[in-house]
Parts: C-alpha cells; sequence; structure tokens
C-alpha cells in the first residue's frame, strides 16, 4: 500500500518553505520532505536493536530473549550503538575544534593569509585561564602559546583535559569520582570505537559510563575550543541586526549560499565579497554585486558576527536552490546532503566542496586552505560570478524575518550589568525572586519526519507564557528567527509578566540567540557563572534549567545531549529514541533507556529523556523547573505576582488608543 505523502503545510509551518514545496511539487522535485514520507523509519534499526558491527550479522533482535550469533543482548548492542552515535557526534565537533586550532597556530605564525586575531582582550582573557603569562607580550605570541596548548587536548594521552577546569569545582569532583574526566579528546574518541568492536566491553552500565567520558571530549573540549578560538580569530559575538529566510535572496545580485560548520572559509568569504575588484567583476556579469547568506551553522557563525542574513536552517538547503536564484552553494562539513548535486542539476547552481576531507560526486572542489584563504574565497566567489549568466527563471519567496543575534555570555555580562558592574546577579536574582521562572535552551536541528520548525516554536512560545527564559542555538534558533521571535519587542505581549518586566528594564529579547551548535558550549559557561554568582546552588544540576532538542536527527546532537547530563542538566528529545527498545515485545529491552535517565541522575544530576508528544515535553520542563526552585527553598512560582510591566505609566498608556499614546509619550497631537 502506498505511503501517504503530507501536504506542503504539513511538512512545515513555515511559508518560504512552503512555497518551495509546492514549487516542487509542480517541477515532479523530491525533497528530504517526500523522501521522508517515502521511506518508512526501520523500527528495528531505530530502536537500537541492529547490530552490524561484525561479519557475522547485521542481527535483528525482535524477540524477548533474542541474542546476536555472538551471543550479544539486547542491552549489549543498544548500548554500543549509542557509544558509538556519541563518538561520530564529539568526533565530529571535536574535529572542529582541531581545525580553529590549527588556524589560530597559523594566525600567530603569520602564515595564515587574510586572518589576524580580532578579540585581543578575550585571547588575553581565556589565556588567563590556562595560566598561560600576558603581560608584555604580543597577542601573537599569548596566540601561539595557547593554539599550541589546544593542539595538545587532541593527542593528550593521560591526565586531563585542560579546559575541564572552567567547569564548576563540584562538578568536576563528580567527573573525578566517576572517573570520566577525559584523558586526551582523540584518545576516548578512539576507545570508545574499541570497547564498541565484536568482543569488547559487554556490560551496558560500563559502555555508558564511557559514553559520558567521550561526550565530555566535545563539550567541555573540541567544542568549548572551537568557540574560543572563533571569537579570539573573528569576534565576540555582540548583538546586531539581521535577516533570516529565503527572502534573503536577491533577484538583481549573484547570490551565494554558504553552508556547513566550520567559520574559516565563510568568513573570508564576506570579506572577498566586499573587495571591489569582486564588486566589479559581478557588475561586469550583469549583476549589482554579491549577495552572501547561510544555511545551517555557518549561516549562524556570519550572521551573529558580520550580520550576513540566514536563508535558513538545515531544511532549507535544497529548497535554496530551488529558488533558480543561487548561483553556488558553497560547503564545507556536516550537515550537507547528498541530494543537492542532482537538484542542482535541474536549475544552474553550482555546488563547491571545499573541504579537505568532504567531497561529494558531481559537485566542484575548490579545496580551502588557510594559507590562501583569501585566495580561495576571491576564485569560489568569481565561480559563481561566471554562472550567473547560466541563471533562468527564479521564484523567491517573499519571506523574511528581522532578527537580533549574538548574545554570547560576555555580552550577557555587559547587558546585565554595565561595562563596570558586568554581572549575572540581575539574572540571578531574576529567578529567585520569582520574576523568572527558570531558563530553557532550545537547540538542535530540523528532522523531515516532522513539521519543520513547528516543535521549535511552539514550545518556545508556550515556555515563554510561563515566565521562561529561552538561550537559543544552531537550526533552533534560525526556527525562532524565521518566526520573528528574536526581537526585543516581538511579541512580549505573550511573554509572562515577569520575564517582561526583566526585559522591559534590561532591553533584552525574552528569546537570545547564543550562535552555532559547537556554541552550546556557552550555555555551559553561562550555567556555570550563575553557579559563581551565588544563591541558585553550587552546581549546574541545581539551577532551575532545561536543554531542548525538539527535532533532532544527527550523532552531534546526541553527544551535545550526553555532556550536558554529565554537566548536571536535564535534556529532552523529541522524536523517538534511538535505544527505545520495543516494549510490547520486549521486557528487557529498557535497561539502556534507565541508565541515561534514572542512572545517569543519580550520578550526575541530569538525565536524558526522548518525550515525542509536545505537550508532555513543555510539562515535564516546567514541572523540572519547579521542582530546582522548590529545592533551592526559592519562592513558588507565582504568574499573578508581576503586573505586565514594571512602569504603572507604561501600564496606563498600553490601555490607550494609539493615538492618543503618542500624544502622551511625545506630545504630538492626536489625528
Amino acid at each position: 500500500m502506498a505511503r501517504k505523502e503530507r501536504t506542503p503545510q504539513e511538512r512545515s509551518i513555515d511559508p518560504a518553505a512552503q512555497q518551495m514545496l509546492i514549487r516542487a511539487d509542480k517541477l515532479g522535485i523530491g525533497t528530504a520532505f517526500s523522501r521522508a514520507d517515502q521511506m518508512p523509519a526501520c523500527n528495528i534499526g531505530g530502536a537500537g536493536m541492529c547490530c552490524k558491527i561484525c561479519g557475522m550479522g547485521p542481527c535483528r533482535l525482535t524477540k524477548e530473549g533474542h541474542t546476536g550469533v555472538c551471543g550479544a543482548t539486547i542491552d549489549t548492542i543498544q548500548a554500543r550503538n549509542l557509544v558509538r552515535s556519541i563518538a561520530a557526534g564529539a568526533a565530529a565537533h571535536s574535529d572542529h575544534g582541531r581545525d580553529m586550532a590549527f588556524t589560530l597556530k597559523a594566525v600567530a605564525n603569520g602564515t595564515a593569509e587574510g586572518y589576524r586575531i580580532k578579540d585581543v582582550a578575550k585571547l588575553r582573557n581565556v589565556a588567563v585561564l590556562y595560566d598561560i603569562p600576558i603581560e608584555g607580550r604580543a597577542p601573537e605570541e599569548i596566540a601561539d602559546e595557547l593554539a599550541d596548548l589546544y593542539i595538545a587536548q587532541f593527542g593528550q594521552q593521560r591526565g586531563e583535559l585542560a579546559p575541564v577546569r572552567r567547569a564548576p569545582e563540584k562538578r568536576q569532583a563528580i567527573w573525578r569520582e566517576q572517573g570520566v574526566v577525559p584523558r586526551g579528546i582523540d584518545r576516548e574518541v578512539v576507545e570508545a570505537l574499541h570497547r564498541t568492536h565484536m568482543g569488547d566491553d559487554q556490560d551496558a552500565n560500563h559502555l555508558m559510563n564511557h559514553a559520558i567520558r567521550t561526550s565530555l571530549t566535545d563539550g567541555w573540549g573540541g567544542s568549548l575550543i572551537a568557540t574560543d578560538v572563533s571569537d579570539i580569530l573573528f569576534g565576540t559575538p555582540a548583538p546586531l541586526l539581521g535577516e533570516a529566510n529565503l527572502g534573503v535572496l536577491k533577484d538583481d545580485m549573484v547570490n551565494v549560499v554558504v553552508h556547513g560548520h566550520e567559520p574559516t572559509l565563510s568568513e573570508m568569504i564576506v570579506a572577498a565579497s566586499q573587495d571591489p575588484e569582486i564588486i566589479e567583476y559581478a557588475k561586469a556579469a550583469g549583476a549589482n554585486g554579491v549577495n552572501l547568506s547561510g544555511i545551517c551553522c555557518t549561516a549562524n557563525e556570519i550572521l551573529m558576527r558580520q550580520g550576513v542574513p540566514a536563508a535558513g536552517n538545515f531544511l532549507h538547503q535544497e529548497l535554496a536552490i530551488m529558488t533558480g536564484a543561487v548561483e553556488a552553494m558553497v560547503v564545507d562539513v556536516q550537515c550537507i546532503m547528498q541530494a543537492l548535486v542532482n537538484l542542482a542539476d535541474k536549475f544552474h547552481t553550482k555546488v563547491i566542496t571545499t573541504s579537505p576531507k568532504v567531497k561529494i560526486t558531481g559537485a566542484t572542489h575548490i579545496e580551502f586552505h588557510e594559507t590562501s584563504a583569501y585566495s580561495t574565497a576571491k576564485q569560489i566567489l568569481r565561480e559563481a560570478i561566471d554562472n550567473f549568466k547560466n541563471r533562468d527563471t527564479t521564484e523567491i519567496p517573499d519571506v523574511r524575518e528581522s532578527l537580533v543575534p549574538g548574545f554570547s555570555h560576555e555580552y550577557i555580562n555587559y547587558m546585565l550589568g554595565g561595562t563596570y558592574r558586568a554581572s549575572f546577579r540581575p539574572l540571578n536574582d531574576a529567578i529567585m525572586s520569582g520574576r523568572i521562572r527558570g531558563v530553557a535552551a532550545i537547540v538542535g536541528c530540523n528532522n523531515p519526519r516532522g513539521q519543520q520548525d513547528y516543535l521549535h516554536t511552539h514550545v518556545a512560545k508556550e515556555l515563554l507564557k510561563q515566565d521562561v527564559l529561552l538561550v537559543e542555538t544552531g537550526c533552533g534558533a534560525i526556527a525562532a528567527a524565521k518566526l520573528g521571535m528574536l526581537l526585543g519587542e516581538a511579541g512580549l505581549d505573550q511573554v509572562g509578566p515577569g520575564l517582561r518586566q526583566v526585559c522591559e528594564t534590561i532591553g533584552m529579547p525574552p528569546v537570545l540567540h547564543m550562535g552555532s551548535c559547537v556554541d552550546n558550549t556557552r550555555i555551559l559557561t553561562v550555567l556555570t557563572q550563575m553557579v559563581e554568582e551565588g544563591g541558585l546552588g553550587d552546581d549546574i544540576d541545581q539551577i532551575p534549567a532545561v536543554g531542548l532538542a525538539p527535532e533532532w536527527m544527527s550523532e552531534k546532537a546526541l553527544a551535545i545531549a550526553t555532556y550536558c547530563v554529565a554537566s548536571g542538566a536535564y535534556v529532552i528529545f523529541g522524536g523517538t529514541s534511538p535505544v527505545s527498545g520495543m516494549p510490547d515485545k520486549m521486557s528487557d529491552s529498557d535497561l539502556v533507556s534507565k541508565i541515561i535517565s534514572e542512572g545517569w541522575e543519580e550520578i550526575y544530576g541530569g538525565k536524558l529523556e526522548f518525550i515525542p508528544e509536545v505537550n508532555e515535553m513543555i510539562q515535564a520542563t516546567l514541572d523540572h523547573i519547579d521542582k530546582k526552585r522548590a529545592a533551592l527553598g526559592l519562592p513558588e512560582y507565582d504568574p499573578d505576582r508581576f503586573s505586565r510591566s514594571g512602569d504603572a505609566r507604561m501600564l496606563a498608556l498600553e490601555e490607550m488608543p494609539l493615538a492618543d499614546r503618542r500624544s502622551a509619550m511625545y506630545g504630538v497631537a492626536a489625528d
């Protein structure tokens, strides 16, 4: 029987995406959405009950008491599969950090074309954390030593990762007691693969213990390194105005979309696009210049530092090409669909791969290296400009939203206290008083098996009504941006009264954009600083906070979730669990699920749960926040304690007709 295909409205809540999906249907072109409809998910593999790590299988366990050919039980198989996914996710993020560390080294030694150290203050502050001398030393000298330290974290074989010292002291003690402090990034990833090889580790608890250790190489290793170096080289983000959605593409300009995760290339393309030589080259080709936009985490990187617009999140990569207006989609690593090349052949778009690690059959490959970064960026832009003449009819959705991205933890300090009193004290006080009920981080991917952006934005709207302050990264942040939720004034009438008071007083939006997926480490830094500020316990697991990945799909998401749990956070995923088993058929298939929830909570104070139903997800978030408030002895959350605004005059003005309000505020006569 044929599977029912969803309508464009059922596939996405985004009107721009819907318009492109309607166009895809008219043109008879498949997308990730239609392929998801046509490809039934494998219940056995999806539940973690299929083992294919040796040639005796694959072994599919479908009945109680079943084992693999080697005798492996469902618990061992599920644990092995999950550990391997976490190792892959940690490897992807940490390899990003490795490349950033090598770039920092090259910049320090003057061998990276076009780069310079943009944030010397951040460089000095980070160096001090590792006892690197800074007085009387040039930035390049400090950067060279910091780069050596960071590079060493990958190959280190014994001891502890240096960045671990940045976690709360109590948290470090827990990790040492459990024996999960990473020795070296590469060592833990390799050991994860070794332990899960056929005939090795066969105890689920022991395997999952190493899952924690491996994930920490990401959150308190590779990703933290990547964020630090990106800030040092490209500037620590601060709020600026940007735009998001497919409407940022321009009919009269050469459109270049950068997609992937590494900012080294995209930052150079931004610089090269402003080169007078490139602008003149574009005009000679009949365009009014080069228009850059981003997809996925690269979008977040250049959005929050350069104000370059975001064309969309993960599921927009095919839809951007389908506008017919994209001359080149320039990709590096991670989250890049192989379907792009065949799709691009139906239009005029060139898909250009750039990483030495990634090639796609049929794509143009222009390899990128830091030693020739600016020259390569100009070469790529010329390729795109030369393609402008091949453009046919276009259909660009007239849909875009403004947003304010760029809330690094450094800027949040400034925002809350100014230059001379920078502090998280006002945030802690607002939580302690109950004006802010708690904090939630909404992060992660899109998944075409669900309705694009719905879970991200629905959860966000409902939590804001309950006075929960939101921080967002990655594709989840772009989902909120496309809905207009990342502006200070947007939707404050839909925000709880206490949170609204805080936002009005400080002048901040109730949803803070904090960057790309690796920048989840900024959230850990914020939580650590909240602990150090006092009043909310002495470790991360005591803070009224929850992490959510409502539309997850990648192994990186599993690695992020695990290091957040190890740091003390309650993490909720939407969708299906990769270790769910089949409880209606197997009574002994829930051990790994219990380990990652009950077992990890007992040890680390954090837990990972998969909750597919959106209202249950929201309720679980609020219940956890309230439980943590009660444990700290904070006042019970009561939305009626605070009026809609802390300013009585503003309350009175809100009740006035618009014309009278203008007269009262500005002395302008009513029309």
